[in-house]
């Protein structure tokens, strides 16, 4: 494979003034925040890589107007220039939303198709020589960001392959994520399905049901300052963030032994009951549990789905809570646990699981096979940027796996 010419990343620019831009440091405040309009990109939007269409702040469509180079298209990358640096992502092909806006966090790079696809540059920008690349722009003095985030970016320097490569990495390692995507769309469904069998059988027996305190159908035990004295090696320390948006550069690994009642595996559920409340499955590998999150035990054989679903029904209550709390971190306390849920007699989780489990195996299923899809994309990705791995033999894995 012949080697790809190096250029500037502001080469492959589209033919406008404010292909690559952020807005000036003062462009929005809360004031400027509505209920609904514009909605504003974040770091909270870029995650680890994969776009969240979602969780965002809005700004009028005047505002937006008067700030033509942070508008945001289909295709445009947006890298973070300060605060988690390295962060990139780009807006999806089909948006939830008609028009985006940039916050002064984040740079955005609008690319010519006619020389590049933004979807071979997305991963670039994610792979070691990306990642590399970026932090090569960064000052340390103060807090960390890249010097002049705008020349910065555009003087990065990146691959430029012909554009039929640039297609067929894109389209390879696109495949992984599409079959991530439809992973996530079949868990996420197939737990709506179980809410709704859930309330489904409700409606139809309500005598079967009775309200009883959540504390009986499970116990919660909670974690530990896993975090002190980390050595960096060993198990994930499991945080409220790996709860919501999974391992990232920050994220805390132990060796340390602790006893099984902290370890979370595989269909486990935990539950963050400070902070962002949350209620999750895990899927991830055995992991260690931080402070501030409850391993929920389920009591005399419960299904683990049951004790999901009555934490899901009592979620908005103790969110309510916690929002009510005069701290900075709401939460809730462990009497909240004994208030009443709405729960099924023994033989009526007994039909509903003959229902439910089944789409909670089939949930967690579609979860572990996306670690291991993503885990291929993370291994062929630095193979196929820098020419190790030939486009081809790329293709052949990812057809063998989707």
């Amino acid at each position: 494979m012949a080697e790809w010419p190096v250029v500037r990343f502001e080469e492959l620019a589209a033919d406008e003034k404010s292909s690559f831009s952020k807005p000036y440091g003062s462009a929005y405040t809360k004031d400027d925040y509505v209920s609904d309009g514009v909605p504003l990109v974040r770091g909270v939007n870029l995650g680890n890589g994969i776009y969240h269409d979602d969780d965002y702040v809005f700004i009028t469509e005047e505002k937006a107007d008067k700030l033509p180079g942070a508008n945001l298209a289909p295709g445009d990358l947006v890298i973070t220039h300060r605060g988690t640096i390295g962060q990139a992502s780009m807006i999806p092909r089909a948006p939830r939303y008609p028009r985006y806006v940039l916050s002064t966090s984040q740079v955005k790079a609008r690319l010519d198709p006619s020389r590049a696809i933004p979807e071979f540059y997305y991963y670039w920008l994610l792979s070691p020589a990306g990642q590399h690349e970026i932090l090569s722009h960064v000052s340390t003095v103060g807090v960390p960001g890249l010097v002049q985030p705008v020349a910065s970016v555009k003087g990065f320097k990146v691959p430029h392959p012909p554009l039929r490569e640039q297609e067929a990495v894109a389209e390879a390692l696109g495949a992984l994520d599409e079959k991530i995507a439809v992973n996530g769309r079949i868990a996420a469904t197939a737990d709506s399905l179980g809410s709704a069998y859930y309330l489904g059988a409700h409606t139809e027996a309500p005598g079967e049901f009775s309200q009883e305190p959540l504390s009986n159908a499970a116990g919660f035990i909670n974690g530990r300052a896993f975090t002190k004295d980390a050595t960096g090696k060993g198990r994930m320390v499991v945080r409220i963030a790996e709860i919501n948006s999974g391992p990232g550069g920050s994220t805390v690994y132990n060796d340390i032994q602790v006893p099984d009642r902290h370890l979370a595996r595989p269909g486990d559920v935990l539950f963050a009951w400070s902070g962002s409340l949350t209620v999750a499955r895990w899927f991830r590998p055995e992991a260690i549990v931080n402070q501030h999150i409850f391993k929920v035990a389920p009591k005399d054989g419960r299904p683990m789905w049951l004790i999901a679903e009555l934490l899901r029904l009592k979620l908005g209550e103790f969110r309510a809570i916690a929002a009510d709390k005069a701290t900075t971190m709401g939460h809730i306390q462990r009497r909240h646990l004994d208030e009443p849920v709405l729960t099924p007699t023994v033989a009526m989780a007994r039909k509903l699981d003959a229902q439910i489990r089944p789409l909670w195996d089939r949930a967690l299923a579609a979860e572990q096979e996306s670690l291991k899809l993503a885990e291929l994309r993370d291994t062929l990705l630095p193979q196929l940027m820098s020419g190790k791995l030939r486009v081809r033999d790329a293709e052949k894995i990812v057809e063998d796996v989707v």
